[in-house]
């Protein structure tokens, strides 16, 4: 029973749109499927229809960009209600700040000649989507100044370099309670891709533990087998179980749908924790 828990569409910074990020995960041969796009449950709605339509279990969910004294914190928040005011508020301060903060950074790059408007990017984003990066990349690479997503990261968009702007993100404490007040299953994302940047230490972790985290991603593209390893050992400790996932972003980046996998026992205790009453879409196969 393949299950992929961690996939993002057009809603965020995927390159397509929700029901085709479904449909190839049917393709992909996975059962079940997580869409959890940064900020936003957007992409829900087209979701949904697609998993009856190609015979796909979904998991709704949405990545929650946190940040604890200057370093980047992802969760993973798994069938929160989508109403639940506290998240919702949260979410739409984040996302407001992601696009002043791009405004930000065009601007910059603007001034250094390079080829890039904010008009290019918002093209690349498309209407209601929640702005990042990897938009500003998009357009780069449309406009001929980077052959890819991953040399933009490599070079331009880079954490630390000359144009990159923070945003508001919340504490990751704080987001694990407000996934846990939505009725939601907190899990952090690839707690130690250091490949990405700076992650917290252990104690960070401990806390979301106390504050309610259910899980780790500790099988992820981003993990090398040490880190791995870190990841099981340390959930084993607390008490909290462990996911494996894609992190699929369509073409945007080399990650393949199912490339890391779920078990079925852990998605089972992820809808026994879930007490939001927005259920996994069980889609009638043939």
């Amino acid at each position: 029973m393949p299950i992929d828990l961690h996939t993002h569409s057009t809603a965020s910074d995927g390159t397509q749109p929700p029901e085709a990020v479904i449909a190839a995960a049917a393709t992909a041969g996975l059962d079940v499927v997580a869409l959890t796009d940064h900020d936003t449950y957007a992409g829900w709605p087209a979701a949904v229809a697609a998993a009856h339509e190609v015979g796909v279990d979904l998991v709704r969910g949405v990545e929650i960009s946190c940040s604890r004294r200057g370093v980047s914190v992802h969760l993973l928040g798994y069938l929160v209600d989508p109403q639940a005011p506290a998240l919702l508020r949260e979410l739409e301060r984040a996302r407001e700040s992601r696009a002043t903060r791009i405004d930000r950074m065009v601007e910059l790059m603007t001034a250094d000649g390079i080829p890039v408007t904010i008009e290019e990017v918002r093209a690349q984003a498309g209407e209601g989507t929640t702005m990042g990066r990897p938009h500003i990349a998009d357009a780069l690479v449309a406009s001929g100044f980077v052959g890819t997503r991953d040399e933009a990261f490599t070079d331009v968009l880079r954490n630390g370099s000359r144009y990159y702007v923070s945003h508001y993100a919340p504490d990751p404490v704080l987001a694990v309670e407000l996934v846990r007040q939505a009725g939601g299953v907190p899990v952090m994302a690839h707690p130690f891709a250091n490949g990405r940047g700076w992650t917290v230490d252990d104690a960070v972790i401990e806390e979301m533990a106390a504050a309610g985290l259910a899980g780790l991603e500790a099988h992820h593209r981003d993990h090398r087998p040490a880190e791995v390893r870190q990841a099981e050992e340390l959930a084993a400790r607390l008490g909290l179980f462990v996911t494996g996932s894609s992190d699929y972003h369509g073409a945007g980046k080399e990650n393949r749908l199912g490339e890391n996998t779920t078990s079925a026992d852990v998605l089972a205790q992820i809808e026994h924790q879930a007490t939001s009453g927005i259920d996994v879409v069980r889609a009638a196969r043939a």
